[in-house]
């Protein structure tokens, strides 16, 4: 048996009927120049359940000992069980595709078996097939996702892998090729511990000693410190922070890299910065529609990845920064600004700590956040008003058995007081939007994938830079849908509106700045 560290074992004791504490999401392929659909997909489906011997955790199951809870080796994997394959109902569009996803997103695993399910999901027009997976946040994060995606995944169309993405020779594998060999997980010690303490004491004044260190950290979570934004403190109550029902809904949306970048350039702000600026922008404005915008700006949990360079055992490596999403402030340069000052100093609080020891600290922090929603007060004191995670993913073209990857759209996990989830997945030359949220709690979100492309618009009009548009396979009438990579030729375009350093002219719901795109052909 393996111990479940506490952060990983967090997401299990946290999990209910109601908020299932999985994380996946929905990857789009299209088929080999000539497959056979049904040939191709069986062969993909029997590779995947002659897995034998797989890597950490996807053999074991969650065991109760003690003192804690531990990973447990299953000696008998049900592979059929784990491994699916389902047809979407005619059209076979992404409408029927997202929910299918949204109701696979919305059941639980089955804590005595493995915690992870894969769906081979046909039936989908262009010739494209999708895989929806699934496991639990207990046993990945989202950079360990992205290692096991680009394990099961070659650069080269020509190079089919005779082996499952969760098996233990896909890992040896992808860390040869990546690595030349992997770090174990580092183990904190007494070492890191202390030095977790020096650095508490050296932020508020190295003189201190530990219980004054601690009183100013807590000072930092009412509001004195700056521009350091902090969990609980002038987190307004919206639809968004409320208890959430069993039920999820999923949409999704690819935006084009190049936007983004432009924007960065012109307004000298990373790309984290402004796609936290589009989340905000999104959120103001379905708030907006709902007439219920907060006097005070929504805080948005932002989690940030520990994980040292060649880490790929560690199940969770992972902290947070509560950015200041700036939706009270109507400017949307003054929003971008408000939220970079937010999390350049987030970023300062963690710079001095190593990986072991900033996973220490955050352990730290976030046991309140813990102790709130075991106890059932997460909507009534919410830590934050939502998630926005932004997950590195590969940089070039990816294809599976020659089947080229169109799409990474990830599905994350909501709960009480955390109503929505935004995860976006940077792939080759886009950024793939996956946005999860409580069907009772917040209706309707799919308008959310349009607010995003009017907050990007606006940003490029205050940039005075030109928008590419939406990429093709946009539905802004019907269903968000997901780009449709075409294989040599770039995505359609069309123009933004846009002059030279012109100032954008921002209504309610920003629909005078936005581009019309031209509605894609189902």
């Amino acid at each position: 048996m393996r111990r479940i560290d506490l952060t990983s074992a967090g997401f299990l004791l946290l999990e209910k009927r109601e908020t299932p504490m999985h994380v996946g999401g929905v990857n789009l392929f299209t088929l080999p120049d000539g497959a056979d659909e049904q040939e191709f997909l069986s062969a993909l489906r029997t590779q995947l359940r002659d897995c034998t011997e797989f890597r950490k955790p996807f053999g074991d199951y969650v065991v109760t000992g003690k003192t804690g809870l531990f990973w447990e080796k299953d000696e008998h994997i049900d592979m059929d069980y784990h491994v699916r394959h389902s047809a979407l109902p005619s059209p076979g569009r992404y409408r029927e595709l997202f929910a299918l996803a949204s109701r696979l997103h919305t059941t639980l695993l089955d804590r005595t078996r493995p915690l992870w399910e894969l769906h081979i999901i046909e039936g989908l027009q262009d010739r494209q097939f999708a895989v929806y997976n699934k496991i639990h946040h207990a046993a990945i994060d989202g950079v360990g996702a992205m290692h096991i995606t680009q394990a099961m995944c070659t650069e080269e169309p020509s190079a089919p892998l005779g082996y499952a993405p969760y098996s233990q020779e896909a890992y040896e594998v992808y860390k040869q090729q990546r690595f030349g060999g992997s770090k174990s997980a580092p183990e904190p010690n007494k070492r890191d511990m202390r030095n977790v303490l020096e650095a508490l004491k050296q932020q508020y004044d190295s003189s201190m000693n530990l219980a004054t260190a601690m009183r100013r950290f807590g000072l930092a979570f009412v509001g004195r410190s700056g521009n350091l934004a902090v969990p609980w403190h002038n987190v307004p109550k919206t639809s968004i922070n409320t208890r959430v029902s069993g039920a999820r809904r999923f949409v999704a949306q690819t935006f084009a890299f190049e936007r983004v970048k432009n924007v960065c350039k012109s307004m000298d702000a990373t790309v984290n910065d402004v796609v936290l600026a589009m989340c905000a922008g999104a959120l103001r404005r379905y708030l907006l529609s709902r007439d219920e915008l907060p006097l005070h700006s929504l805080k948005a949990m932002a989690p940030v990845s520990l994980r040292e360079e060649g880490d790929l055992d560690s199940s969770n490596a992972i902290g947070f920064i509560t950015a200041d999403m700036a939706t009270n402030v109507y400017d949307p340069e003054k929003r971008l600004r408000t939220i970079q000052k937010s999390m350049r100093a987030g970023k300062d609080l963690l710079k001095e700590l190593s990986p072991a020891e900033a996973a220490l600290f955050m352990q730290l922090t976030q046991l309140p956040a813990l102790l709130t929603s075991i106890l059932g007060l997460g909507s009534k004191f919410p830590a934050f008003s939502t998630v926005v995670s932004n997950v590195p993913g590969p940089r070039k073209p990816l294809y599976w058995n020659g089947a080229r990857l169109d799409g990474m759209y990830p599905a994350s996990i909501v709960f009480d007081g955390f109503a929505m989830n935004m995860t976006l997945v940077s792939y080759h030359d886009q950024l793939d939007f996956g946005i999860v949220a409580c069907r009772r709690s917040m209706p309707q979100i799919q308008r959310i994938i349009d607010h995003l492309e009017d907050a990007l618009v606006e940003l490029e009009l205050v940039a005075g830079v030109s928008g590419s548009g939406r990429r093709a396979g946009d539905t802004r009438k019907t269903a968000a849908a997901p780009a449709k990579r075409k294989r040599k030729a770039p995505a359609s375009k069309t123009k933004a509106k846009a002059k030279p350093k012109a100032k954008a002219k921002t209504k309610t719901t920003a629909r005078k700045t936005a581009v019309k795109p031209k509605l894609a052909k189902k």
